[in-house]
């Protein structure tokens, strides 16, 4: 046998990644006594929705004004407090639909509405209009404060950058004082757009000047925003910058620290998870992940990635298939199937080692809940493969496993058992098994739970158990006349056995036999016919309960040398295990 040290080695490519820079030699963050990494997060954060600014300006048709109602209810109904509903001063449509929700009192008491302003005095004087009579509203300005902004976009220097967040909170200020009714409550929030790329000495420079205008104290809050406007560096580095301004902001108790970031890099729900751990206060993002370019952090994994941990999210998301179909309406846009938590295959395994363990953990969790006393609480979750339990978003365990040419003996049982409630015997599982196996090699696709129980009926059981199937068989049990003697140690039986032919040829066989049990009697039966028949293994359960109760027994039979399995159902549990025989013999003879 010949092995190697190593593996083949990459090569170099011919892309001009000399073009590009390390973030860190852009925009150094040092700090070396960082405490983040030994923090841990034990609650949920403040919750912002973007959805209806950040998000609907993102899509190629932008959300109409129904389209934005539903989403505005659906954020209140799953506890969202701080909604943000767009741009009024750059915006008529944003304008009025701020002032529906005021006309249509459509806003909780409890619910805080955000709406987006520039630096600038010509459009602050309409964006407090919008929000006026509202019974909460938050006023978020923002300017760039990034190097490559003040050199490319502004031409402005570091104070001319800081002097224009300054008159645009003066602006702010005085627009709430003079314009707003006292039945709102003004809150205020700043961003330092392009926060990532800026200098972190000037980034607090110009947040605390800002915060000089607004003099936040007891019962005036102060939200500092600080975006991945455009994520650009590893997660930990965000959260370095986040503890830096953490640390470093006077009047700390009086600021909401935000955290506002985008996925430009695949990282944006680490770098979030990882700023609360760096002590942000409020999270702002989008259900499922929408938002400019590559979006904003999905509102929806964040707090079921909390939940999974047993934290409660502080959001209501017990019925996930809503939300996303209320999300995709509103949208026109499409959650992936393998989004976490949402999608529609997120709880689906086809492998077959992986179906194994789930259904073993399934049993093993069942086990433990009984012996708890039916609290599921009382068990922790820990059940292979499924980081949280379907069932507390809404979903079924009927998606869980699904069968193709990669699922296995496991995939097949647990669809067997949670769907039709049949237990199998695990040789008859490893049987049935290599039966779709050879089916899904012959069609290919998915074999889904009804597929699976027409190649089960076709197997196992008479034909007319199933749509679609034709009749076949050599033998079926007419009836069946059982007289046990003492303690049922001896077992006489009379029955009829009826033979198909061809074509419509039927013959009915009256046999008497006797054994020890009615197994061993009806077995004794079939020598009559020519047929030598051995039992190897007997299960059975019932399927119901109650008077009109269904039982269900599997045989393991050896007939004539051939080693199969049979199954029968019958109200009868020993007709059933006699139905199961002639499955196996007519199996046998097929």
């Amino acid at each position: 046998m010949r092995t190697s040290g190593f593996a083949n080695r990459q090569q170099n490519t011919s892309m001009p990644n000399g073009k590009y820079r390390p973030f860190l030699e852009t925009n150094a963050v040092d700090l070396p006594d960082r405490m983040w990494p030994n923090n841990r997060i034990t609650k949920a954060p403040r919750w912002l929705s973007t959805d209806l600014r950040d998000g609907n300006q993102a899509l190629v048709e932008p959300m109409n004004p129904k389209q934005k109602r539903a989403m505005f209810d659906l954020l209140v109904r799953l506890g969202i407090k701080e909604i943000e509903v767009g741009f009024p001063a750059a915006s008529a449509a944003d304008f009025d639909f701020c002032r529906s929700l005021v006309a249509d009192n459509a806003i909780p008491e409890d619910v805080t509405i955000s709406v987006l302003t520039q630096a600038r005095p010509e459009i602050i004087e309409k964006t407090v209009k919008a929000v006026d009579g509202m019974p909460r509203a938050t006023v978020h300005l923002y300017n760039a404060t990034a190097p490559v902004f003040r050199r490319v976009v502004f031409h402005n220097d570091k104070e001319a950058t800081k002097q224009l967040a300054v008159a645009g909170a003066q602006e702010v200020l005085a627009g709430l004082e003079k314009r707003l009714s006292e039945a709102t409550v003004a809150g205020f929030e700043y961003s330092p757009e392009i926060f990532v790329d800026t200098e972190l000495d000037y980034a607090l420079e110009v947040c605390e000047s800002v915060m000089d205008v607004w003099q936040p104290g007891p019962d005036r809050e102060i939200v500092i925003n600080l975006p991945t406007t455009v994520e650009r560096a590893t997660p930990n580095v965000y959260a370095d910058q986040i503890e830096y301004m953490s640390r470093n902001l006077t009047r700390r108790e009086h600021v909401a620290l935000s955290a506002h970031t985008h996925n430009d890099r695949g990282t944006g729900l680490a770098s979030t998870e990882l700023a609360l751990l760096a002590g942000v206060d409020r999270v702002e993002g989008c259900l499922f992940g929408q938002g400019e370019r590559t979006g904003n952090v999905d509102l929806v994994t964040l707090a079921l990635n909390l939940f999974s941990q047993g934290i409660d999210p502080q959001l209501d998301i017990s019925d996930i298939d809503h939300i996303v179909e209320v999300y995709e309406q509103c949208t026109s846009m499409v959650v992936p199937e393998r989004t976490p938590y949402s999608g529609s295959l997120v709880y689906t395994a086809f492998s077959g080692s992986h179906q194994d363990a789930i259904k073993k953990g399934f049993v093993d969790r069942d086990e433990r809940v009984a012996a708890a006393g039916g609290d599921e609480n009382a068990v922790p979750w820990d059940v292979p493969y499924l980081p949280l339990d379907p069932k507390d978003l809404g979903r079924n365990y009927e998606a869980v496993v699904r069968v193709n040419s990669q699922s296995g003996k496991g995939g097949v049982a647990y669809l067997m058992s949670s769907t039709r409630h049949l237990d199998l015997p695990r040789r008859m599982q490893l049987e049935l098994a290599g039966l779709v196996q050879r089916y899904t090699d012959r069609f290919g696709g998915e074999v889904t739970s009804d597929r699976l129980w027409q190649i089960f009926v076709d197997e196992y059981l008479p034909y007319k158990e199933a749509e679609g199937l034709s009749p076949w068989g050599k033998y079926r049990l007419i009836s069946s006349t059982l007289v046990s003697g003492e303690e049922g140690s001896h077992s006489e039986l009379s029955s009829i056995l009826r033979e198909y032919g061809e074509g419509e040829e039927q013959t009915d066989h009256v046999l008497s036999s006797e054994g020890n049990g009615p197994i061993d009697a009806f077995v004794g039966a079939f020598e009559q016919v020519g047929l030598n028949v051995k039992v190897l293994d007997y299960a059975e359960h019932a399927l119901s309960a109650g008077h009109d109760a269904t039982a269900a027994a599997y045989i393991e039979c050896d007939v004539n040398g051939q080693v199969l399995w049979g199954c029968g159902i019958d109200p009868s549990t020993v007709r059933a295990g006699f139905k199961a025989i002639v499955s196996a013999i007519n199996r046998a003879l097929r």
